[in-house]
C-alpha cells in the first residue's frame, strides 16, 4: 500500500512512529520472503522502501517546525 505524504502530514508523530515501525516491519518481511523465493511482486520492495522514506520525511519536517517555533 502506497502512503501519501499529505495523509502522513495529517498524522501526529506518535501516529507517525507507529506507521515507520510497520512499514519497517512489511519492508523486512518482503526481504525474508524474496531471500526464500516467495515474493512474486518484487516491486513491493521499492514502495515499501519509499514508504518509510516518505514516514521519515514527514517526521523530520515536523522536528523541524517544533525547532521553528520554539525560537
Amino acid at each position: 500500500m502506497k502512503l501519501v505524504a499529505s495523509e502522513l502530514r495529517q498524522l501526529s508523530q506518535s501516529e507517525l512512529q507507529v506507521q515507520l515501525e510497520e512499514a519497517k516491519e512489511e519492508y523486512f518481511n518482503l526481504r525474508f520472503q524474496r531471500t526464500s523465493g516467495q515474493l512474486e511482486d518484487f516491486t513491493r520492495l521499492k514502495v515499501a522502501q519509499r514508504n518509510i522514506a516518505r514516514i521519515l520525511t514527514v517526521l523530520r519536517e515536523k522536528q523541524l517546525e517544533e525547532v521553528g517555533d520554539a525560537k
